[in-house]
Order: C-alpha cells, then structure tokens, then sequence
C-alpha cells in the first residue's frame, strides 16, 4: 500500500476526532447559553488559545524536525496527546479546566497538522502534484468531519461529555495507520546530495530537495504568509459576525447548521477545483484570486444584508479558506527547504492562529449593535481589498528586485513608533543641572 494512503487514512481520522471535540466545545460554550452569556465565554476561550501559542508554536517545529521518531513520531503523539486531553475534559466540561485542556488540545492538533504537512512533500513525485496531494487530504478532513457529526450531535443531545469520549477513541484509532508512515525526520546530510533528475526517489524522502532558497522565493513564502493570515482573520471574523447576528436576530437553531453547511460547501469547492485551477494558474495568482472573490462578494452583501445573502458569503469564506490554505501550503512545501519545513510550517501556523483569533475577538468582543452586520461585512470587503493589492504589489515587486509595498510600509510604521517612544522619553526625562 503507498504511503500516502497510510497519510489519507490518519488524517481521516484525526479530522473525525477533531470534529468530535467542536462539537462538545460548542454545545458548552456558545449554543446553551443566551448571547449575552455567550460572549465572555466565548471571549475567553479566544484569548485562552491566543495568548500561550506565540511561546508554544515556535517550539513544535523544531520538535517536527529534529525529534528521533521523526515527523512519524510526532503525528503519533499528537494523536495520543488528543485523546489523552479529550478524556480530561469528560470531567471539566463545566469548570475553568477546561480551557486549558482545550488549549492542550489545539496545540496538539496544530502539532499534527504541522507535521502532516510537513511529511507530504516526501509521498508525492511533483512538486505540481503537491497541490493536489493537499486537496485530497482536505476533502478527507470534510469527509471525516462530516462522518463525526451525525454520531456527535447524537450523543449531546444526552452529554456532551459521551461526544469527548467518542473523540478519544477516534483519536487512538487514528495512530494505527500513522505507524505506517515512513520515517521522515531530515538530517543535514540529506540535504548535501540531491538525486539527479532521473534518479528515482525513495519513499518517505522529500521529493526534490534542495540547497536554500534566494530571496525571491523567501520573500515570496512571507507574502504568501501574509496574505494567508489576513484569509485566517477573515475566516474568523465571518465565523463569529454572523452567528452572533443570527442570535440577536433571534434566528432559528437550523440556520447556524445552514451556515455550517454553506462554510463547508464551499471548502468542499475549493478542495475539488484546487487541481483543476493549479494545472491553469500558478499558486501566487490563485491565492490573489480568492482573496479578491472574497472582497467582491462582501461589498455585494452589503447592498442586501439578508440571511441568503450571508449564507452565500459564509460559502465564498469557505472557499477562500480551502484554496488560500492550499495555495500557502503547496508554496511553502515548493519553495522551503526539507530541514525546515516543520518550523517554517509552525511559525506561520503560529502567526494563523493568532489572526483568526484576533478577527473573531472583534465581533465577540463588541457589544450589541456597535457591530452591525452590514459594517461588519464592510470592513471583510475592505480587508481583502487592500490583502489583495499589498500582495499583488508584492509580487510584482520582487519580480523587479525591488522592496514589497508591505515591507515599506511596516519599516516606516516600526520607525515612527520608535520615533514616537523617543520623543517621549525626552520629555519625561528630568533635567539635570
């Protein structure tokens, strides 16, 4: 059996248990409780993922890279690590624990995720065909999530808690194809003799390595990087704008499992048209493209802010999220080299985590009717607007060996914040004489 079905079969897997623990998580935090009381929890539980990742991401791709069992080991832990979290959280269900333990949860899943897309690039033959390999694997993720909902909203209609312990099962279960997997740890000598061009590559190998990149492609990988953080925020934002509207707006409980669904048609979209899209556009101006869908089809709600309409974003917000995410990743695992990769992958995983979080806090944390739903979606049309032009701008730039329009833009900003502090220690220091 290839190597790469082992892959599909874990991430199955991992994508049902996942599925498993939000829907415990939400019947705990948000849909039991009336809005008001709905949004400190929901607050807090942002700001509990937020705050410790910056100190806990850096260290998970190392540990990807470097660990004696290699990527292998580390899929295999975080498995391990999810059910052990998820069957801790059967009894916090209802106190503070459990934000911790759901953070615990979180960064194990980005572990996984970090060392599943690091392993890819060693179980395809292409670098075009990484594109695809990631789509497959995202089609699984909707494939196992949507598996793990019927038996999920099943058992919370008794607990929540019976839906936790289904999940650590999950969880376990998925370690058994993932000791399948080759071993994928990188050690520095791999990378000091690439096979020739016919030379066959052996599984569990990186499919081309290679020496390190120049600065374009590394200032490519941060445009990229940041334009994928600004698809993270929106995703985030969109999310929570529209189901605390739906609340307020005393909508029926079928119309949040409406706006799921329209989420995940839309990554389901994106998953299936990712290869046919790859063959005629190049990542860069595919991952430019949605963003600009996304901009489009926000001004458009603006004009008719009705719930069709907002299902009809909430699709398109799918469908960037599923193409910009591809996108990101196939670039990263073209363009960086094998030793890195895990680290590469953590540290942006890192900077994601914090923008989703960052836009979803601003319609949590604003209170009723500060926030309008037509305001809201004004400033999602905004935001893709300029992530678009900055990108577009940066790419075009680095095209010409000149500085990206982002970069300039944060290196005036960090000066005149520097500025700024100067001048105010010059004023409150004291004088001498």
């Amino acid at each position: 059996m290839q190597p790469f079905t082992w892959l599909a079969r874990t991430h199955l897997l991992s994508a049902a248990g996942d599925a498993l623990i939000a829907i415990a998580l939400a019947g705990s935090l948000f849909f039991n409780l009336d809005p008001a009381a709905a949004r400190p929890r929901v607050a807090l539980y942002l700001l509990v993922t937020m705050a410790p990742f910056a100190v806990v991401g850096p260290l998970i791709g190392p540990l990807v890279d470097r660990s004696r069992g290699g990527r292998r080991g580390m899929i295999i832990g975080a498995g391990m690590a999810r059910a052990v979290l998820a069957l801790l959280m059967v009894r916090h269900l209802d106190s503070l624990l459990l934000f911790p333990e759901a953070f615990g949860a979180l960064v194990a899943g980005k572990t996984y995720h970090v060392a599943k897309s690091a392993v890819v690039p060693g179980l395809v033959r292409e670098e075009r065909d990484l594109v695809e390999a990631n789509s497959k694997l995202m089609l699984l993720s909707g494939l196992g999530g949507a598996l793990a909902a019927g038996p999920g909203v099943l058992l919370s209609l008794a607990s929540s808690r019976w839906v936790l312990v289904l999940a650590a099962v999950v969880f376990v279960l998925m370690t058994f194809p993932a000791a399948r997997l080759p071993r994928t740890a990188v050690r520095p000598h791999e990378l000091s003799q690439p096979p020739g061009p016919g030379q066959p590559i052996q599984p569990g190998q990186p499919a081309q390595p290679r020496q390190p990149r120049p600065g374009r492609q590394r200032g490519g990988m941060l445009l990229a990087g940041s334009a994928m953080g600004v698809v993270r925020a929106m995703t985030g934002f969109t999310l929570f704008l529209i189901a605390f509207w739906l609340r307020t707006d005393g909508a029926a409980p079928w119309w949040f499992g409406f706006m799921f669904t329209a989420s995940a048609v839309g990554q389901l979209a994106g998953a299936l048209s990712a290869p046919w899209l790859r063959r005629r556009i190049r990542e860069e101006l595919l991952l430019a493209s949605t963003l600009l869908l996304a901009a489009a089809v926000s001004f458009y709600v603006v004009t008719a802010p009705d719930r069709f309409s907002v299902l009809v974003l909430a699709m398109v917000i799918g469908l960037m999220s599923a193409l910009g995410k591809l996108c990101f990743d196939a670039i990263v695992q073209r363009d960086e080299v094998p030793a890195d990769r895990g680290r590469t992958f953590a540290r942006f995983e890192t900077r994601f985590q914090l923008m989703w979080v960052i836009g979803g806090l601003v319609p949590v944390a604003a209170p009723s009717g500060i926030l309008p739903l037509r305001a809201g979606v004004m400033l999602l049309g905004i935001a893709g607007l300029v992530a678009v032009v900055l990108y577009a701008g940066g790419m075009w730039a680095l095209a010409r060996g000149r500085r990206p329009p982002s970069e300039i833009i944060a290196t005036r900003v960090r000066a005149r914040i520097v500025q700024t502090r100067m001048r105010r220690r010059r004023v409150n220091r004291p004088e001498t004489g």
